[in-house]
Parts: structure tokens; sequence; C-alpha cells
């Protein structure tokens, strides 16, 4: 087996929240991640899924390395990613890069989209400005956009044309991973489809890794490998992608496949609702975390918070349920 991409053992991220100006002090903790792992192998694509607020994001930047974690460990190629120094942290930022949400907002309006692309060659290698030119030229194709578009301005593209960019950019330094913080949910159907297939067939021919975030669970179906469900910090459920969209065994993995849409107008979902609303993450609920809206709550879940157990060789899940 190759050397896993990515793994996250552990991990975990707390911000204080502080009372007072002057004299400010620590009056309660936000857990945003707590406890999470997960690994991804290359040319794997592992999808992140869950409620706004569960610490999908948080655990994106926590990769990127632009939050220190709390606790536990983020390595890269084998290597813990706060301890690099140097050129091996440069190395790093070389072979992680991010393609984000909103692509107005994530693309320079200043900058000729030549510029944009050719930025991170610009600031990681010493490629002469022909030889930088032509990289460019080669991920933008790669991206399905004409090489016209090298000397044109974001504000001149659409919401697709504009994600296709920031793939280029992405792209231009030959990333083994790459963080997918909702990359198509602004995007129209028809167009979302159209970024999806490109990014599967990149990854196809590149061999690229992906930690896909999304909320649409069709999507993350068709582009994950391995998916894992979180819940107010926590991972609740991870699966290969097929074993858990056909046999979820937490109960809010299946209230989420509820809501979803189905894959054809003819299939029949087995319906659940949820009651009550998520709890504030200042002030947590002891023991299983999504008791006070479970269906199925014993007395056991309002005391101990399950820990993960094993459903097959590829499935493990975090509810006291599973060891009945």
């Amino acid at each position: 087996m190759p050397e896993p991409v990515l793994q996250v053992e552990h991990l975990k991220k707390y911000f204080p929240v502080n009372k007072g100006v002057v004299f400010s002090k620590t009056v309660a903790t936000v857990k945003a991640v707590d406890d999470v792992s997960f690994t991804i192998n290359p040319g794997e694509t592992y999808g992140l899924v869950g409620e706004s607020g569960c610490g999908k994001t948080t655990t994106s930047l926590l990769v990127l390395n632009l939050y220190t974690p709390t606790a536990g460990t983020i390595r890269v190629d084998g290597r813990d990613i706060s301890t690099l120094k140097g050129s091996d942290r440069a190395l790093y930022r070389k072979s992680v890069q991010a393609m984000f949400q909103d692509p107005y907002s994530s693309l320079s309006p200043r900058q000729l989209v030549r510029d944009i692309v050719g930025e991170p060659l610009l600031v990681n290698t010493n490629m002469s400005k022909a030889e930088r030119l032509e990289r460019v030229k080669e991920v933008v194709s790669q991206v399905g956009l004409p090489l016209g578009s090298l000397q044109l301005y974001p504000h001149e593209f659409s919401g697709g044309q504009r994600q296709r960019i920031a793939l280029a950019r992405a792209l231009s330094l030959s990333p083994k991973l790459i963080v997918l913080d909702e990359p198509v949910s602004g995007l129209d159907v028809s167009i979302m489809a159209q970024v999806l297939n490109l990014l599967k067939s990149l990854q196809q021919r590149l061999g690229v890794a992906y930690l896909f975030i999304a909320h649409n669970l069709g999507n993350v179906r068709f582009m994950s490998d391995w998916v894992g469900v979180m819940y107010l910090g926590r991972l609740v459920e991870s699966a290969q992608s097929e074993e858990l969209f056909k046999n979820p065994q937490h109960p809010y993995t299946r209230a989420l496949l509820s809501a979803a849409l189905p894959s054809h107008p003819d299939v029949q979902q087995q319906e659940m609702t949820l009651s009550g609303e998520v709890p504030s993450p200042l002030n947590m609920p002891p023991g299983c975390r999504f008791h006070t809206r479970c269906p199925f709550v014993m007395q056991v879940c309002s005391e101990q918070e399950p820990g993960p157990t094993a459903v097959n060789s590829a499935h493990t899940v975090a509810c006291h349920l599973s060891t009945m």
C-alpha cells in the first residue's frame, strides 16, 4: 500500500470565548473540531458532510495549516505539518492546495487570469517567466478554458468559469492533495455537473487526492471513495461511500439521507424527521451530542459519549445502538 497523502489523527480545535476588554477572561470554549481522525490515500476522495456549523470548514483550514490545532496531528506524506520549517514547509505548501466556495472573493479582481494562475509558480518555484507561462497555458487548457482567457479579468467570466480558474491555480504546482470546500454549491445544476466531471477526470489523469466538503449528498456520493459524517465537531460515522449510502448506521446519517433528494423520482426513501434544533456549541449536551434530537434515544445516551465502533473493515460508527 502506498503511503497516505493525508493522515488526520485525534484532531481537535477549541476556540476560547472571552469576556471583558481590559481584564478579559475565558468564560467558555467552542469545540469546533473534537477528536476527528481520517486518512486519504493517493488518488482518493474523502467527503465530509454535515449541517452548517458542524466543523467541516474548520477541519479543512486545519489541514491547510491556516489554524493551529489544539491537539492531534496532521501528517502530509508522513510528516507532521506542525513541525515543518524552511524548505520542508515550502514543499508542504506546494503539495496541498485549495479550491474555495466563492470564486468571486477567492480570485483577485485586479489580476489577469495569467497572473492569478501563475502566482503560485512565481512564489514557490524558480521557473523563468517563459516556463511559468507555458505551465499556465497547460493547466488552463486542462480545466477546459481557451488560451484567450489569460488576458481577461475574473469579472469577465461566469461563476463556473471562475471556478475553473480557481482549479487551474490549484493545479499549477502539481499538488498531491486539493481541499475542495463547497466548490460547486453556488453553481447551476448543469454547470455543477460539468465541474464535478472535470474534477473526476483530472483525478483519474493526475492521481491527485481530494478532501471534498459539501452539503449535497448526491455530489458527495458521486465524488467520494470514503465519507465522514460530522455532527457538532465529531465524526459520528465514517465508511466507504457505497457502504455508507446503502447501509447507514447512525440515526443522524439516516436523517441526512432521508432529507436528501432521491437519485430517481421512483426511488422510495425511508422518512426520518429530526425534532429540535442543533445545540449551541457553547453548551454541549452531556453524553452523545446527538441525543437531544435522536428518535432512538436511550438513558445511556445522555450519560456516556459513544466511541467509534467497527461495523466492518470499511465502516465505523459512534452510536450506542451499534453496541447493543
